[in-house]
């Protein structure tokens, strides 16, 4: 027996969901999670983020500008023709790495590039067309979307990612969109996360709803294959 409790965002992550004991377990998202297991990995994540945040802050811009170009050569390496894809990127906050050149690139190439959009809280995103002259809005938490709403499915996403795993799970803002989204998309979707190289982490914890990249690739240049996790 359980009960439906939120799934975790950077806003509730840290409440224990062992608040009624009498539950052995409870259901998070659908799936069965001892609930002293999710309140000791929330802790951690929220503590790795937090030192993940403060070590993004120490690069410098030009440090930033230089692990962008690396990582749009390796994309550019990894996707080839990008003609006639539709390839989902973000547009960056909290010092993400900045992609915004990429996209551009990629669609002046003929690629159909899409952001995700919140379209409800703690619900999948919505992808939706983006091209350079398209007009910005501002969406859920003031972040940058489309004005002209075109969904879209798209073959690749691109997912910003805080740390990351060996195994290829990532730590990102807290929120679990697109983890949610992900779990909605076809299987044979080519999903690359990117970051800065001190994403590196041994282990995230991973939980059930957490899905693996396929690829990710960071700021030194780095690539790493998990298509087989």
């Amino acid at each position: 027996m359980g009960v439906k409790i939120r799934a975790m965002t950077d806003d509730n992550e840290d409440e224990s969901p062992g608040s009624t004991v009498c539950f052995a377990h409870m259901l998070v998202d659908g799936h069965d999670v001892d609930p002293q297991t999710w309140k000791d990995v929330s802790v951690f994540r929220k503590a790795e983020r937090q030192r993940l945040y403060a070590e993004r802050q120490t690069v410098s811009a030009t440090e930033r500008k230089a692990m962008s170009g690396r990582i749009s050569q390796r994309l550019t390496d990894i996707l080839g023709d990008v003609s006639g894809q539709t390839i989902a990127v973000y547009w960056p906050i909290r010092g993400e790495v900045n992609l915004r050149p990429f996209m551009a690139e990629a669609s002046g190439l003929g690629a159909r590039i899409c952001l995700p959009v919140v379209i409800e809280k703690n619900q999948p995103v919505e992808f939706h067309r983006w091209t350079r002259g398209s007009s910005m809005a501002k969406g859920v938490w003031n972040i940058p979307v489309p004005a002209d709403a075109v969904p879209v499915v798209p073959d690749v996403v691109i997912v910003p990612l805080l740390g990351v795993d060996e195994n290829g799970y990532r730590l990102g803002n807290g929120g679990g969109y697109y983890d949610r989204t992900l779990a909605r998309l076809p299987g044979d979707l080519l999903t690359i996360g990117v970051g800065q190289p001190f994403a590196r982490m041994k282990t995230i914890f991973p939980m059930p709803w957490d899905i693996p990249m396929k690829k990710v690739v960071l700021g030194d240049g780095s690539v790493s294959d998990h298509s087989s996790v």
